[in-house]
């Protein structure tokens, strides 16, 4: 079954990254046409806010409240700032890079509409180390715009001026957290702040920052075209829009594809991604990537949206589905995410510090036959103690959260490995294809 698709629209065309093909399929026409009309700032806002749209970066809060958040102009003459968040360092999660790499400036579009809305000084688009071609179509996205008078001062001949800059991690998880991310733009080691205060207040060099996802940011400009009804016409009611979703594992077909929010679970597995591989019968699946946790294959008809999958005791997160067929083993699944939130966490709390690293440990024991049935009620007991909300940022509960998922969901299959002094699957007879092999889907 197909959908009606938008944001993917113009990924599909030949040399859909340079400005001329882009403005020849729409690109900065909504953006144009504000700027023409002379709209009143915070009209785009409130457009923004009607439309509903989410934060597709894994909290799901309302886009065009966050944007209200930033003091009033007229008050405030501090320098504002935007960030936004391309690190996309969650495990799963692979549909940020696409737009990147394949429509920049659509992206570009965006933080325009943004800057005029929340009268920015500037933007800063954080990319994650490893998205190498995604940060130089976006950095020839920027040249190319900035030559076309789409950037800097007195754009378009008006008295608007926005400076777009890029900036390139190195490969730290942490700094997908937006205080993380703020902490490295400022030069500085990427351990997240405690809040109050918020960016909104107290952001980038102490100066108020909004700090947006890039789907997030992508979704405005066809609002500010369209109209908020418009993207209330896709998804569900408290969840509007398309989204993307990576979908990788042990699917035939695994890759990025634009799909309503709302829409089963089952449908974009069955329909869009192929099904599980070989034949086999899905045992697992994580919602919006690993820190959502697993959930079993009975709940796999769940609608696709924030309060759906808030409803089977899981998150929606960054839309990233990951699948399990049933020959996988949860247990070793659980050690390499435990090994992951171990080697990522930054240290400062020691809830995070201490609990990732016995986590780690207590699956590896378990997985290779030392494990007792002590453990079990050990990693119950110490992931209970790293979360809710009982560190500065969220890495500690995004490690336990996973483990009490699978004790909650998989617990005889813990046992087993106890009671069996090892692992009783069989090792794998293939990997699953990777999410890169079929990237983008409409």
């Amino acid at each position: 079954m197909s959908h009606p698709t938008y944001l993917l629209d113009r990924s599909r065309i030949e040399d859909s990254h340079t400005l001329k093909v882009a403005r020849e399929k729409g690109a900065y026409a909504a953006f144009e046409a504000m700027l023409k009309a002379g709209q009143d700032p915070k009209d785009v806002t409130e457009v923004v806010k009607a439309s509903g749209l989410r934060g597709r970066g894994g909290a799901g809060f309302p886009t065009g409240l966050k944007w209200s958040f930033m003091p009033d102009a007229t008050k405030d003459d501090r320098p504002r700032y935007m960030a936004v968040n391309a690190d996309e360092s969650e495990p799963g999660t692979c549909k940020d890079r696409v737009l990147m790499r394949e429509d920049p400036h659509g992206l570009l579009e965006g933080c325009l509409i943004a800057g005029y809305a929340m009268g920015l000084e500037a933007v800063y688009i954080y990319v994650r180390g490893e998205y190498r071609l995604p940060y130089k179509r976006m950095q020839d996205a920027i040249d190319e715009a900035r030559e076309a008078g789409l950037i800097g001062e007195g754009i378009l001949g008006t008295d608007f001026s926005l400076e777009i800059h890029m900036h390139q991690g190195a490969g730290a998880y942490i700094c997908g957290e937006e205080t993380g991310l703020m902490e490295s733009l400022e030069g500085k080691r990427g351990h997240p702040r405690p809040k109050p205060p918020f960016p909104a207040g107290f952001g980038l060099w102490g100066m108020p920052t909004t700090v947006n996802n890039v789907e997030s940011i992508f979704n405005v400009p066809f609002i500010l075209e369209r109209g908020a009804s418009w993207f209330r016409g896709f998804g569900t009611e408290k969840s509007p829009g398309n989204f993307l979703c990576g979908i990788s594992g042990h699917v035939a077909k695994p890759g990025v594809y634009e799909v309503p929010l709302g829409i089963p679970a089952r449908e974009i597995l069955e329909q869009y991604a192929g099904g599980v591989w070989k034949d086999r019968k899905l045992k697992g699946w994580f919602p919006g990537g690993s820190s959502t946790g697993i959930v079993p294959a009975s709940v796999i008809d769940t609608p696709m949206d924030h309060d759906s999958i808030k409803g089977i005791g899981s998150m929606f997160g960054t839309g990233a589905m990951i699948m399990l067929d049933e020959t996988a083993c949860v247990v070793r699944a659980s050690e390499v995410l435990a090994r992951f939130y171990d080697h990522e966490s930054c240290g400062q709390c020691s809830q995070c510090r201490e609990g990732t690293q016995w986590l780690n440990q207590i699956f590896h024991r378990i997985e290779n036959g030392a494990g007792t049935m002590a453990d079990v009620e050990l990693l119950e007991s110490l992931s209970h103690g790293m979360t809710p909300g009982k560190t500065i940022c969220a890495l500690s509960d995004a490690a336990a959260i996973p483990t009490l998922a699978v004790i909650k969901h998989f617990r005889d299959e813990i046992v087993e490995h106890i009671e069996k002094g090892g692992c009783p699957f069989k090792a794998s007879t293939g990997n699953a294809p990777a999410a890169a092999g079929t990237e983008v889907h409409a």
